[in-house]
């Protein structure tokens, strides 16, 4: 059961962070608000995301799962102003997701969870830690973009990078540890991720946002960052490219 309103910008951030990763998602609804997890279907990438009913204006909600089609939601924000209020109902009965914004009623059938499964976040020990602001990988990314179609990021005692080169081509982004806002780093790591997931997942990141990056030497990157006001909370998960010797 949910029966809930919130505003359209929140609702848009959550699909299109989701949309990262995956277009068909199921959204796990109880008495504490909204969550999820999915795997995208190269294996290559996994979100795991959390909306606390605070970020709603009003929330009704019991245990169900909630399959949805990320496209047809967005496609009906589309319709609506960020400081528009979206009414989210299930009608259980006929399985169908109903929205409503203004004048304007959308009913969507559901799918079918049974095969869409929860996914285990793995256990990872990652020596290192950086929080930093979304402006700065932003600028990284879209400087790499230039060059090649992935980005090596390494940190250590002294500061972060984000590295790319092709060729003869190449660009860095350096911060000291004065220009990041916290680092825990006993050791310098480095890793090659495939820039075009990376991007995606910090398109939704505003400027102002501190992001955290949990790193190890050739071991996934933890991606976390808040939305929402802090009532919503993001873990991706991106697998790196081995480097070859």
């Amino acid at each position: 059961m949910l029966k809930a309103e919130i505003k359209a910008e929140i609702l848009r951030d959550l699909v299109e962070i989701v949309q990262t990763i995956v277009d068909e998602v199921k959204i796990n609804v109880d008495t504490d608000g909204l969550s999820l997890k999915a795997v995208d279907p190269a294996h290559v990438a996994m979100v795991d995301l959390h909306l606390n009913t605070d970020a709603f204006a009003s929330y009704q909600g019991e245990d169900t799962e909630l399959g949805v089609t990320l496209n047809k939601i967005d496609q009906f924000l589309r319709l609506s102003s960020p400081s528009d209020m979206i009414t989210l109902e299930h009608e259980d009965d006929d399985n169908r997701l109903v929205l409503k914004v203004n004048n304007i009623t959308q009913k969507m059938p559901l799918l079918d969870t049974a095969g869409m499964t929860d996914p285990s976040v793995p256990q990872l020990d990652l020596p290192i830690s950086v929080k930093l602001l979304g402006k700065h990988l932003q600028t990284g990314v879209k400087a790499s973009q230039n060059i090649a179609d992935h980005i090596a990021i390494s940190a250590g005692p002294e500061g972060f990078e984000i590295f790319s080169e092709e060729d003869e081509d190449s660009v860095r982004l350096a911060l000291s540890k004065d220009d990041v806002e916290e680092l825990d780093a006993s050791e310098t790591v480095r890793s090659l991720f495939a820039l075009d997931y990376f991007s995606n997942m910090i398109k939704s990141v505003a400027s102002n946002t501190i992001v955290e990056l949990d790193l190890g030497r050739d071991y996934p990157v933890k991606v976390k960052f808040e939305f929402a006001d802090g009532e919503g909370k993001v873990m991706f998960l991106l697998a790196p490219r081995i480097e070859s010797s």
